[in-house]
């Protein structure tokens, strides 16, 4: 029996090919920063500052979000449990228990994915069931056991990515300057941008000033940044406008 037989069992292709999936979607991702306009069924409901929902979609309660807003979108926890007037959801509780919250979420679920197919793979091979009702059960008894893994694996990368600066080592002063809208958004709703700056093509999260609609690939000026400098306030970008409002 190959390694290629094992991986491609019964059991272990669906959790085979999500890996894949996940391996292709970093790959694209760092190569040429496409950026993937999906509809997604999660929404994280977060009070911040004055009770705003944080919607990362979906049939729940509403509203749309880039495929990129999901990979990139990371809430603090002191934010979602400090500041809230409502209870936390008990699948809330387990986004925050399992740094799916606090650190970048695709992050953190491709960490998770890989660790269970990891031990399922090993799991059904060392036991001769990857084709058999023994290794579905393994594979289902490895749900909860990889998230453990996951939470104890992404807990040191907090301070990693509290750190990081998305832009570079050296700050690039972005305000005021121009750029190129990466998503369609309007109203709450996070996208991207292309920016370039100091002769560096720099894609920075944005927000729309006004909450007007934005449109992909329309020109863009960045008019501010928010308090917790995780994203740009934009406006669309007219030769006719003479007046920016900060």
């Amino acid at each position: 029996m190959t390694l290629t037989d094992i991986v491609f069992s019964n059991v272990n292709i669906t959790l085979t090919i999500l890996v894949i999936i996940l391996v292709v979607y970093w790959l694209i991702t760092m190569i040429s920063g496409i950026d993937f306009d999906l509809d997604l069924d999660i929404d994280i409901d977060v009070d911040i500052d004055a009770d705003i929902d944080l919607d990362l979609d979906t049939g729940i309660e509403g509203g749309n979000i880039d495929f990129h807003d999901v990979a990139n979108t990371e809430v603090n926890q002191e934010d979602v449990v400090g500041k809230r007037k409502k209870p936390l959801k008990w699948w809330q509780v387990l986004l925050i228990y399992f740094n799916f919250v606090g650190l970048p979420f695709m992050f953190t679920f491709t960490c998770w994915i890989f660790i269970w197919w990891m031990t399922t793979t090993i799991g059904t091979t060392l036991t001769h069931s990857f084709n058999n009702n023994f290794g579905f059960l393994l594979m289902i008894g490895g749900f909860f056991p990889s998230l453990i893994l996951t939470k104890v694996f992404t807990t040191p990368f907090k301070s990693f990515f509290k750190n990081l600066n998305q832009d570079g080592d050296k700050p690039t002063e972005l305000i005021g300057r121009k750029g190129i809208c990466l998503s369609n958004i309007s109203k709450d709703k996070l996208g991207t941008a292309e920016v370039v700056a100091d002769g560096n093509s720099l894609n920075i999260n944005i927000k729309s000033l006004k909450g007007e609609n934005i449109k992909f690939r329309a020109p863009i000026l960045i008019i501010k940044q928010n308090k917790e400098k995780t994203f740009y306030y934009v406006q669309e970008y007219r030769e006719q406008d003479v007046n920016v409002n900060f």
